[in-house]
């Protein structure tokens, strides 16, 4: 690298240096330019130098970085590319008395990262002015001296270098001496005061002369010093040094009082003037700071900090003069070596943060330099990093590393990582420094919100009030902020034709569930909804729960009483024979509850009665049996009130009324209508009648066929079926079915329907028990006259018995119509069933004696719409 510089001569200023930049081969640059330059200056543009787009310097963040801890004295313009002086350079402070005066900076580019050297060579200026060690110089001259004696001054010192350091001295005119300039070894001049003329003691004891340095820049600078003669007795020899050169080695960072030298000289004189003294001869205030000089015994100790990295040799003169003023000189130079007191030093250039989780390994995310101030082996540098993190250092240009990712990140498991840095140098012992790298994970929302529970279970009880709390479900979501919100809503559905949103609503922002209206445990029983919890993310995830409600039972239905028949639309009136024993079933009252459970579970009581005495009921069975035998003094008419109770908290009940007439047939009971209801409408007593005409027509067509078949096959009548009590099956609603063990009723009862003998083509529906040799309950029989030839056909029943019994119970039949008509008090519907119920026991020479039961079903039209039928027992 050979800097260019041109001299140009001015008026008033010195001289200016013409820059001109050079590349090297491995890339680096240099640059020439005068000390002292204001800030701004540009000092060559470094983005043609080294063939860069200016537009590239901003893209690939370019900047100037200083080797060790020296301050940057340039800058560079990102816009232009010129290369400025950033702070003032006072090349004497920087360099001292350095002939070169480099300064080293570098020139870093990244992606890809790229470093260039730069050369800063700072060149002199007369910017200082000879200045002498002290400002008198006391000289002491012994009369006797010769002409030509030579006398060696205080050499002058110019901190400026090259032309511009000391080139000439000038002494006042005087006429005893004259000046004699000479060149050291090194270059420097000094001067010699040489006799011219003796000396005269007696006239002139004292001589005081003025001694001129001056230098070679431009404006030539000068120094003064004034010379104090004293003219002495002679003095004939000077003192003489061992040796002209003293060099020394010394380690950096050694102890004060250190001793590095010892200086000697010897004078050939006697007395005073051979007593030899040392002094430094031309020293700066910084060396004065670290060395000092016996002045007696010529020893060089140390008495300041020695730094290899501040200053590598030291370079001194030491005069050594005796009692009258003779002195010789001495060169010592003194290196410094080096010792590895510097720790690496790690600096952070670039740093991305915070790192996205879904970084590929290998991704760059910092840029560390390495910096060590020792030299050689001590300055070499590696760096590690622990192995617990997934970054790795790789290094690059010269002390340059990029930290780079390993593998996956996740911030879920770690947010946050606290990277530190070791570098160790090559030295003995080793020096090691560390730094830490804190870097955060950015968040990704790569992961969907899960619930806690796999599935939520939640009772409810019916009737609640809407908008009450059902359950809450809970989902987390392990990303941060949108990321990690969780939002709640239902799935749509519907659920038996009813929307999911109509039932239950959930809160978006707690996950707490609302019904949204009142359940009927009777509609809903238990239903199941998805809930979606979805995060705010883009795109956003979500995941289901489903969520299971089961209503819970309350007790909001009263027992209903399917037989008998409330009050107020039909009244039934049930036979007991007067025969009939202590225990004898005589009905059943049969309840059912809508609700479940223990709401469900029935009891029955009679809460009044006209015979309280006569009659019970089972608890649980509904079976009204009699207490005891029937006798004659109890009363022919006996009503029941009977109470139906659920087993809820509190308890619903219902209430019925039973007529029961104690006798053994119809014609005993004249006050039948004494029980029934007040008396019926004109039109009701009109289609009454019609009906009985016709029943009667009926009957007395069937009986004449009977009586004709009887007579014919002269067999004995026989009864179809055996049973008990006949419930007529249009009590028994659709939507109720009595099964073996099921519902309220307890046990398996039989009711059957009996034929007499004079019905042979009538229709029929059985309620019947679940047995495999009855009919079901939705069934019905129709008997055709040839079914009822073959059925009644009895060897053991005469005709006139027969026609007997066909007789009587007609008359029966007959007077039943005849008296319910007269009492009947309601109004018919379009399709009115009229069910003639008579239980009639045969003579005693039927035996056993059967129980003969007629259900006649009657359509008997009427202009009156939707008004309750009439149930005629």
């Amino acid at each position: 690298m050979i800097p260019a510089r041109i001299s140009v001569t001015g008026l008033v200023w010195g001289c200016a240096f013409f820059l001109q930049s050079l590349h090297s081969a491995n890339g680096d640059v240099s640059y020439s330019f005068p000390e002292e330059m204001k800030r701004g200056y540009v000092i060559g543009n470094i983005a043609k130098d080294i063939g860069l787009e200016t537009s590239r310097l901003s893209i690939r963040n370019a900047r100037i970085d200083t080797e060790g801890n020296h301050e940057r004295y340039c800058d560079i313009n990102l816009s232009t590319g010129d290369l400025t002086i950033a702070e003032r350079i006072d090349r004497e402070g920087l360099c001292g008395k350095k002939a070169s005066c480099v300064l080293k900076q570098e020139l870093v580019l990244e992606d890809p990262l790229e470093l260039h050297r730069i050369s800063l060579h700072v060149q002199d200026i007369n910017d200082n002015s000879p200045q002498f060690k002290n400002n008198f110089i006391k000289m002491e001259i012994s009369e006797s001296a010769v002409k030509g004696v030579r006398f060696s001054l205080d050499e002058a010192h110019d901190a400026d270098i090259g032309q511009n350091t000391v080139q000439s001295y000038t002494l006042q005119r005087n006429e005893h001496f004259i000046l004699n300039v000479k060149t050291k070894s090194g270059g420097r001049k000094y001067s010699e005061l040489v006799l011219d003329k003796e000396l005269d003691r007696e006239g002139h004891h004292e001589i005081k002369l003025l001694l001129t340095a001056m230098d070679g820049g431009t404006p030539q600078r000068s120094g003064t010093v004034v010379i104090h003669v004293t003219v002495l007795d002679a003095n004939d020899n000077a003192p003489v040094f061992s040796q002209a050169v003293y060099k020394a080695s010394l380690p950096e960072n050694s102890p004060l009082d250190t001793v590095v030298v010892k200086v000697s000289a010897t004078d050939a004189d006697e007395g005073l003037n051979g007593e030899v003294t040392y002094e430094f001869d031309d020293v700066s205030d910084e060396n004065s700071n670290v060395f000092s000089l016996d002045h007696k015994t010529g020893k060089i100790i140390v008495v300041g900090p020695v730094d290899y990295e501040k200053e590598s040799s030291y370079e001194m003169q030491i005069s050594a003069k005796d009692g009258l003023g003779l002195a010789s000189y001495s060169t010592l130079i003194i290196e410094i070596t080096d010792v590895n007191d510097n720790a690496p030093v790690i600096y952070l250039k670039s740093l991305t943060s915070p790192i996205p989780e879904n970084a590929s390994p290998g991704t760059e995310v910092g840029i560390i330099n390495v910096q060590d101030r020792d030299s050689e082996n001590n300055r070499e540098v590696r760096c590690s990093i622990q192995q617990n993190v997934p970054f790795k250092l790789v290094p690059s240009i010269k002390n340059y590393y990029s930290l780079v990712t390993t593998g996956e990140l996740d911030r879920e498991l770690v947010s946050d990582y606290n990277i530190t840095i070791t570098a160790t140098d090559e030295g003995s012992p080793p020096l090691s420094s560390s730094k830490s790298v804190q870097l955060s994970v950015a968040d990704v929302n790569d992961n969907p919100p899960l619930f806690q529970e796999q599935s939520y279970k939640a009772h409810v009880t019916e009737n609640n009030k809407p908008g009450a709390s059902v359950c809450s479900v809970t989902a987390r979501d392990p990303d941060w902020r949108q990321n990690g919100t969780v939002i709640y809503s239902l799935l749509p559905g519907e659920l038996n034709g009813v929307p999911v949103s109509s039932l239950l609503s959930v809160n978006g922002d707690t996950g707490v569930i609302h019904a949204v209206r009142s359940f009927d445990y009777e509609q809903f029983r238990s239903f199941k909804v998805q809930v979606v919890a979805r995060d705010n993310g883009s795109p956003p995830l979500s995941s289901n729960v489903t969520v299971s409600v089961f209503v819970t039972d309350v007790n909001d239905n009263s027992p209903q009483i399917l037989y008998p028949a409330p009050e107020g639309n039909s009244f039934m009136t049930e036979l007991v024979p007067r025969v009939a024993h202590g225990g004898s079933l005589v009905s059943k009252v049969i309840a059912v509850d809508a609700d479940s459970g223990q709401n469900a579970w029935l009891s029955y009581h009679i809460v009044k009665s006209t015979d309280p005495g006569l009659f019970t009921i089972g608890l649980h069975s509904g079976e009204i049996r009699t207490q005891r035998d029937i006798s004659e003094s109890d009363s022919m008419k006996q009503n029941l009130i009977v109470s139906v109770k659920d087993n809820g908290q509190p308890s619903l009940s219902a209430t019925c009324t039973m007529y029961l007439v104690i006798s053994d047939n119809l014609a005993e009971v004249p006050e039948l209508k004494d029980v029934s209801y007040d008396e019926s409408n004109s039109k009701l007593t009109s289609y009454l009648i019609i009906a009985l005409v016709s029943v009667s027509t009926f009957f007395l067509t069937f009986i004449i066929v009977i009586l004709a078949v009887r007579f014919c096959r002269r067999r004995k009548p026989r009864l179809l079926f055996d049973g008990a009590v006949a419930i007529p099956s249009t009590y028994l609603p659709p939507n109720y079915a009595e099964v073996d063990g099921a519902g309220t009723l307890r046990s398996t009862y039989n009711y059957d329907a009996y034929l007499t003998t004079g019905s042979r083509t009538s229709d029929f529906k059985f309620v019947t028990s679940y047995n495999d040799n009855t009919l079901p309950a939705d069934q019905t029989l129709t008997k055709s006259p040839t079914d009822f030839s073959e059925d009644l056909d009895d060897s053991n029943v005469s005709p006139e018995v027969g026609l007997y019994l066909s007789c009587k119970n007609l008359c029966n039949i007959l007077y039943l119509f005849y008296s319910n008509v007269q009492t009947i008090n309601s109004t018919p519907r379009i399709d009115l069933p009229l069910i003639i119920g008579l239980r009639w026991y045969s003579i005693p020479m039927l035996t056993p004696s059967p129980s003969l039961s007629l259900f006649v079903s009657l359509s008997l039209p009427t202009p009156t719409p939707h008004a309750p039928a009439h149930n005629i027992l």
